[in-house]
C-alpha cells in the first residue's frame, strides 16, 4: 500500500517562498511517476507540476516559480515554490502512479494517479 504524507505548508506573504515535502511509503517501483496537485476553495483540483524519471512538466501558471524534484534514498518528494502570489492561496497534495506513463500521457492529469495524500494548506496573502 502506497502512502503519502504532505508537510511544510503554511501562510507566507507575496513573494515569499515555501518548501513542500511529500513523504512517499510502500513505492516500490525501480521508475517513478509523481506530481503535485492544488485546489482551491470552489476550483477543481489542478495538476501543478509532475516528475516521470528525469522528465519534469509545469503549468503555465507555475512554470519559472516552482520546481519539483525527488529525493530517492529518502523517498521524499518536494516542491519548491518561489516568488508565490495570492493566486497560489490552495490545499496542495502529491500524488503517484505506477510508473507507466507513455508519450501520450499528460503527466497532469488527475485521473492519472492512483495514490494520493491528505494535503497541506498554502495561504498567501498580499
Amino acid at each position: 500500500q502506497v502512502r503519502m504524507v504532505e508537510s511544510g505548508g503554511g501562510s507566507v506573504q507575496a513573494g515569499g517562498s515555501l518548501t513542500l515535502s511529500c513523504a512517499v511509503a510502500g513505492y516500490t517501483y525501480s521508475r517513478y511517476c509523481m506530481a503535485w496537485f492544488r485546489q482551491a476553495p470552489g476550483k477543481e483540483r489542478e495538476g501543478i507540476a509532475g516528475i516521470n524519471d528525469d522528465s519534469t512538466t509545469y503549468a503555465d501558471s507555475v512554470k519559472g516559480r516552482f520546481t519539483i524534484s525527488i529525493d530517492n534514498a529518502k523517498n521524499t518528494l518536494y516542491l519548491q515554490m518561489n516568488n508565490l502570489k495570492p493566486e497560489d492561496t490552495a490545499m496542495y497534495y502529491c500524488a503517484a502512479a505506477p510508473p507507466s506513463f507513455g508519450p501520450q500521457t499528460n503527466p497532469l492529469e488527475r485521473d492519472e494517479y492512483n495514490y494520493w495524500g491528505q494535503g497541506t494548506q498554502v495561504t498567501v496573502s498580499s
